[in-house]
């Protein structure tokens, strides 16, 4: 099969394995800059590998003897280790998005195509820092799941999976919006992520509802969530007068934005998703890291969490 062309409407399996080389200057350890957006208290929510200390907890069979806090044993009575992040494995599951909702693009790039190299990037990040990778690559018909591995071969079978849904995406697709999609899949996602996981949902939230939140809050409770909704720039500030024409998948229709009314409600529409997954950071923890298709992705990322330090231990 041809690739198709690298215009910001579809993306290569070449474009993809180069993020393998840009996918630095960021990490989703929680030692962050300031400025970053998983600095404060958001940061403690984004664990990764490392040697730092994290909790002293009651000996289990099986915790390796060395690890015996023996003054916290004496104190207490009963045995104690001192836990270290190192110990913890943290696979990373990514939630891809790749429905019809996310086939439009007004200035750089469609946002399916923004969501494939933020999942790539990722996918790298997390193997390069020596930790598993697995995915939900989703369309509006279908999900693929992708066991988390230790390895390039795993990479590489999550980026044809987004290859695959990506290059099937087409303005007259006879294939049906599904907002539902969303819910099915984080609801596959908290089967899969039973504890300690870092989920990344890379998607528009197109269909994000109450049910949403509960799942999202749900898989908060015993892994780190984090949210990378997708924008285009059209969504957030309308032309000052003309008409739009807007469809869903199924149907189109022409509407006048030029007036005050309409347009107010226009844009409350369309800003009204985006707000509902940044304020998840208040209300149930969870950090949300908007990405514009209209810039470039990474460019974004570095700054949202901020440039790792130089020198520091490669993480996630």
């Amino acid at each position: 099969m041809t690739e198709p062309n690298e215009d910001g409407v579809y993306v290569t399996l070449d474009e993809l394995t180069r993020l393998q080389f840009l996918a630095r200057g960021f990490s989703f350890l929680p030692r962050q800059p300031v400025h970053s957006l998983l600095s404060g208290r958001h940061a403690s929510r984004i664990r990764g590998r490392g040697l730092d200390f994290e909790e002293l907890r009651g000996y289990l069979p099986g915790d390796d003897p060395r690890t015996i806090d023996w003054k916290v044993t004496a104190r207490t009575g009963d045995p104690h280790v001192r836990v270290y992040t190192e110990e913890r494995d943290r696979p990373a599951l990514l939630i891809v998005d790749q429905r019809i909702s996310m086939f439009f693009g007004s200035v750089r790039s469609m946002k399916s195509v923004s969501a494939a190299r933020l999942a790539a990037a990722s996918a790298w990040r997390v193997t390069g820092a020596g930790d598993r990778v697995g995915a939900i690559v989703f369309d509006d018909e279908t999900a693929e799941e992708i066991t988390p591995h230790r390895s390039t071969e795993t990479v590489l079978r999550i980026l044809h999976a987004i290859l695959d849904r990506n290059r099937a995406l087409r303005a007259d697709s006879p294939v049906r919006a599904n907002p539902a999609m969303l819910n099915e899949v984080l609801a596959t996602a908290d089967r899969i992520a039973k504890h300690d996981f870092l989920v990344a949902i890379v998607s528009d939230f197109d269909g994000c509802d109450a049910e949403t939140t509960r799942l999202v809050t749900r898989m908060a409770q015993r892994n780190d969530v984090l949210a990378i909704p997708v924008f285009d720039p059209a969504s957030q500030e309308l032309p000052e007068a003309g008409r739009l024409v807007v469809g869903d998948g199924e149907l189109q229709m022409e509407i006048d934005f030029g007036t005050g009314k309409a347009r107010t409600r226009l844009l409350e529409l369309a800003q009204g998703r985006l707000a509902a997954v940044v304020s998840w950071q208040n209300e149930i923890g969870v950090p949300a890291l908007p990405v514009s298709c209209g810039e470039d992705e990474m460019a974004q990322v570095r700054r949202l969490l901020g440039r790792a330090a130089r020198g520091g231990r490669p993480g996630r």
